[in-house]
């Protein structure tokens, strides 16, 4: 940096620091003569607003000697002059002068302004008084808030212009004093500025070419040592940075391949650019390297899948879309498909494919499971309501009908309250499949309590209940949701069986215990036995509601018979009854 440059730099910073001085003066004196001039008006319109009152009553009943003299009285003590002036312009009182020599005031503006009900303010010069007055006027109002006239007050602005003109030569002398420091200042730090200037230069233009081996010189002021150690500690870290970007590259493909959801890029051309794990497995492709560079029809044989890829390369707004793929392993696959537009050189398009296969199905599982409970809990409410009704309706005086919907709206709600039950069973088993205490129990003695329990229902039928267990056979279970697993079961086999007898048995079968329950009844067709486990599905609605069930018991076997690892299966053939099974650990 040669001395002209300097030089000039010098003067540069010194001139725009008389300049901003200057403008900092200019602005500062119009600030502060603006607000001597407002606090002036607002402690007239005070002055004004305090002795109103006293004004008022003598100016409405028109004692304009007395209220002269008011005026005179408030004007000296206050040190203002105070004019009252009728709705027509005519003055009728004065501080400072006779009223019967002032002018008509009806054209002055803050008069004007008063008259139309606002505080009026205004600065000129008074032809009266021959100087600068800032006035401020309200208006008189009568009782029925009709204005008879104007208050006026009225200072000099002689005081504000002396301390306006005295600020005004501290603030220039202030200035030029600070313009004086600041030029020497600036001339000083230019001076110690330029000397490491040059050797920070030729370091940085080091740097820049990539060479971090010499580090630049720490002389000159603190600043100038300390920008120079950045610099050396900014030629280190890039220098490590360098060193580590293909490790964060590679640490970055490694998450890229780990992500559950597709992603991969494509160009204007319809060509994939780069391509997850993920979405290989989505588009089974077996080798990345395979699907880089080829268009998506070659990879994917997928008319929608190619149209949504044609829309999202021809707008620049992310679009999202429901798919469907045919995938040769896992049967066809429901993609929800994203796109977003990549800003780079090449205008390409990023996909995340979400595989959303699983959430559709249970999500049709939980439609149909509500729309089985509002159909379940309808019938029941249905029946107890048209019953109630018609006992409102008179029945009540008819015993014999009474009786008979009594019972009726009792059996109903028996229903209602058997589904509530096994909901709630259900749910809970759900809650705490993962937290349930199993411990190494006989099972005999819980077989034999679950079928104490549904003894007294088969006697009523003429059923005959076995059980074949050795007494010896344990397992690892949770001996409560164990019974009531059996108990659905057996009352189920009661329910269909007709009027034979119900094999319950257990046995060992190499590390696996196996728990039967074999009724002799009608069976269960080959259409409905994948079916059977599921919420509310009966192979025979009518029967089944008839014969009392809920439609919950064999989905709460199954969720028990999982919440111990287990598994339950049905062996079934029609006229020849039908058999569950449940395996369990030992």
């Amino acid at each position: 940096m040669n001395k002209k440059r300097l030089f000039w730099y010098f003067f540069l910073y010194v001139l725009i620091s008389l300049l901003a001085l200057f403008a900092a003066t200019l602005i500062s004196s119009q600030l502060i003569r603006a607000f001597y001039e407002q606090q002036t008006r607002l402690d007239l319109e005070a002055r004004a607003l305090l002795v109103e009152e006293q004004i008022l009553p003598l100016f409405v009943q028109q004692q304009w000697p007395e209220l002269n003299t008011l005026c005179k009285k408030l004007g000296t003590t206050s040190a203002s002059r105070f004019t009252v002036i009728r709705a027509d312009g005519r003055v009728v009182a004065d501080s400072d002068e006779n009223p019967a020599r002032l002018d008509n005031h009806g054209e002055r503006p803050e008069i004007i302004a008063a008259l139309a009900g606002d505080t009026g303010t205004s600065i000129r010069f008074s032809y009266t008084l021959q100087t600068n007055l800032i006035y401020v006027a309200i208006p008189l109002r009568h009782q029925d808030q009709a204005i008879l006239g104007t208050l006026r007050l009225s200072v000099p602005i002689t005081a504000i212009d002396q301390a306006l003109a005295a600020i005004r030569a501290k603030i220039g002398l202030g200035a030029l004093a600070m313009a004086l420091l600041l030029a020497g200042v600036t001339f000083f730090i230019s001076r110690q500025i330029s000397r490491p200037l040059q050797a920070m230069m030729a370091g940085a233009d080091r740097f820049a070419s990539g060479d971090f081996r010499a580090e630049i010189p720490l002389s000159g002021p603190s600043e100038m040592v300390a920008l120079a150690g950045a610099l050396n500690r900014m030629a280190r870290d890039l220098d490590h940075q360098i060193q580590t970007v293909v490790s964060q590259h590679n640490k970055l493909e490694a998450i890229f391949d780990s992500m559950v959801e597709g992603i991969l890029t494509i160009n204007r051309q319809e060509r994939i650019t780069a391509l997850n794990g993920a979405s290989c497995r989505l588009l089974e492709t077996t080798m990345r390297k395979n699907a880089i560079g080829r268009t998506i029809l070659e990879v994917v044989r997928n008319s929608g899948f190619k149209r949504f890829i044609q829309e999202a390369l021809q707008t620049d707004e992310p679009l999202e879309r429901e798919l469907i793929l045919d995938h040769s392993q896992l049967g066809d696959r429901v993609i929800q498909a994203h796109s977003v537009q990549i800003k780079d050189s090449d205008q390409q398009i990023l996909l995340v494919l979400h595989d959303v296969t699983r959430l559709k199905e249970l999500e049709n599982l939980r439609r149909d499971f509500v729309a089985n409970v509002s159909h379940e809990l309808r019938t029941p409410i249905t029946a107890i309501q048209g019953f109630v009704e018609t006992l409102l309706d008179g029945a009540m005086a008819e015993p014999d009908n009474l009786r008979q919907f009594l019972s009726i709206i009792a059996r109903q709600s028996d229903r209602l309250k058997s589904i509530i039950d096994d909901l709630l069973t259900l749910s809970r088993i759900e809650e705490e499949k993962k937290a349930i205490a199993m411990q190494s129990t006989p099972l005999r003695p819980v077989l034999a309590a679950a079928l104490e329990v549904c003894r007294p229902r088969a006697a009523e039928k003429g059923i005959a209940l076995y059980l074949h267990c050795p007494p010896d056979l344990t397992a690892t279970i949770n001996a409560p949701l164990l019974e009531l697993a059996m108990v659905n079961l057996i009352d189920n086999a009661i329910k269909y069986s007709g009027t034979s007898q119900v094999d319950i048995g257990a046995s060992l079968s190499q590390e696996h215990i196996a728990i039967t329950v074999a009724d002799q009844g009608e069976g269960i067709p080959p259409q409905h036995q994948h079916r059977l486990f599921e919420r509310f599905y009966r192979a025979d609605k009518a029967r089944s509601r008839k014969q009392g069930g809920t439609g919950l018991g064999l989905a709460i076997v199954k969720h028990i018979v999982l919440s111990h690892n287990g598994e339950v299966s049905l062996l079934s053939s029609q006229g020849k009854g039908a058999t569950f099974t449940i395996i369990l650990d030992r």
